[in-house]
């Protein structure tokens, strides 16, 4: 039996014109386009279909058009057949979604919530982040390590066997790409990011975001979500709850994610939403197992008319 696990993108993986097909298309994705721009009291729609890129690029824009993107696409297709699912950073917020934890309409209001405390974070803590391809996560970790004499740096996001990005104060992270290069990374460079996503400069952030994710309704799992924090499959409403606020300043282990629901059956994995970045660091994780995307409405069809 194949056991399907849906993927869920995170920042990153924008573009301007996102979702537009979908809304022009189908009456289903207009609607929720329309109840999220009247949730948040914003006009999301607009910023994902016209942008501009600047503006789209802003972290408290970003993940509420992300995630309303990917619960578009998840509403057009003709049935949830997920065993499990996962999504990297903001990404999991979509898939606990997905899994009937949340609502849409609470998460939505979250997300760009963890959005506006992430940029605000990052305007008060400057930091940076890097991507590095080469090196094992253990000979990274001790880069880190070596580096935080200088400055907070560490392992944000361990993506696939060889590709991690780190993330920390600018001094930080700069002695730990210097490193990386002396201990022979294939390419390390630093990225245009508005913080230092997934570590400790994310602190103030994680204090106001707990009280709302206390306030946030959030039910058991119906089926197993794999959080970034552990890599492991959680259900229990209170653990997704702790493990949220936990993201915002811990290390996203999607390769271990990925692995683990591989060891645990599946062997088709559907990316949902923006961009195909899911799908390339699926395949450097385990070439063996089937992954597609659906982004557009026409792959939307082709996967109903499939099943």
């Amino acid at each position: 039996m194949t056991m399907i696990a849906y993927l869920f993108p995170g920042q990153g993986s924008q573009y301007v014109g996102m979702g537009k097909d979908l809304y022009e298309k189908s009456s289903a994705a207009r609607e929720l386009f329309q109840a999220a721009d009247s949730i948040i009291g914003i006009n999301l729609s607009r910023i994902c279909f016209e942008g501009p890129e600047d503006e789209l690029r802003q972290t408290k824009n970003t993940q509420p058009a992300i995630f309303l993107h990917s619960m578009a696409v998840l509403k057009l297709m003709n049935k949830n057949d997920a065993d499990m699912v996962a999504g990297h950073s903001l990404g999991e917020y979509s898939a606990l979604v997905a899994a009937g934890a949340l609502t849409f309409e609470d998460c939505l209001k979250i997300v760009r919530l963890r959005g506006e405390l992430m940029q605000r974070a990052g305007e008060k803590e400057k930091g940076t982040m890097a991507a590095v391809v080469g090196l094992e996560s253990s000979v990274l970790e001790d880069i880190c390590k070596e580096a935080s004499a200088v400055g907070i740096v560490q392992c944000a996001n361990i993506n696939s066997p060889d590709q991690i990005v780190i993330s920390g104060s600018i001094a930080g992270v700069r002695k730990a790409m210097e490193l990386a290069r002396e201990k022979g990374a294939k390419l390390v460079k630093e990225l245009v990011v508005s913080g230092a996503f997934h570590s400790p400069l994310m602190q103030s952030a994680q204090e106001d975001f707990y009280d709302a994710l206390v306030k946030t309704q959030i039910q058991d799992a119906k089926i197993p979500v794999y959080a970034n924090v552990t890599g492991k499959s959680v259900k229990k409403a209170e653990e997704i709850r702790t493990l949220l606020n936990k993201q915002l300043t811990s290390t996203v282990r999607w390769e271990e994610s990925i692995k683990q629901m591989i060891n645990e059956g599946a062997s088709s994995f559907i990316e949902i939403g923006p961009g195909k970045v899911l799908q390339g660091l699926v395949k450097r994780i385990d070439s063996n197992v089937r992954i597609t995307g659906i982004d557009k409405y026409e792959a939307v069809q082709k996967y109903n008319e499939v099943i």
